[in-house]
């Protein structure tokens, strides 16, 4: 009993830790863009989302992407784009990290991020012509999307296979014998 709950607070304490660090590097590692008629914010953010979901799994980068980036929304004045943050990097971390708890490889760990690339493109497309009520606008906000997973990935890609073999593994859907 004593083991399952040691588990359980370091699992509560990574998912917080996770939260922590997107938020951090979405609302203190930024730039905001200053040709984007919507206010294109570029971060890096999607570097601990990316390694969280990688390492720990789906639910942990759910967790940690979705929260992360939708309480900076909410506290960085982007109210409005908070349950939409919330879904769409949410539904980001969640695929990258099934994607990686299949398949463990500098390959697949790409293929994720791809994958998160064309969420977030198509979300916050979807999200923009909901807000704006026109579908040319969220033109401008691609570019600068593919930049910011372009970026992540450039960072998480060399460093996760070494990370990956000093971080126990553990995540939402194992519990302990």
């Amino acid at each position: 009993m004593e083991h399952q709950s040691v588990t359980q607070t370091k699992l509560v304490v990574t998912a917080a830790l996770g939260i922590a660090l997107v938020f951090i590097c979405t609302a203190f590692v930024n730039v905001r863009l200053p040709f984007a008629a919507n206010g294109g914010l570029i971060h890096l953010g999607n570097v601990p989302l990316f390694i969280m979901a990688i390492l720990y799994g789906r639910n942990l980068g759910a967790l940690a992407g979705g929260l992360g980036m939708a309480l900076f929304d909410v506290m960085g004045g982007w109210l409005l784009w908070a349950p939409f943050t919330l879904v769409i990097v949410g539904l980001m971390g969640y695929v990258v990290g099934a994607i990686c708890e299949k398949h463990r490889s500098t390959a697949a760990y790409a293929l994720a991020l791809a994958a998160a690339c064309l969420i977030k493109v198509v979300g916050y497309y979807g999200a923009e012509w909901i807000i704006y009520g026109n579908w040319l606008a969220p033109m401008t906000s691609i570019p600068g999307n593919l930049v910011q997973i372009g970026v992540a990935a450039g960072v998480v890609l060399p460093v996760v296979g070494k990370l990956r073999k000093h971080v126990p593994v553990f995540t939402l859907e194992r519990s302990p014998k």
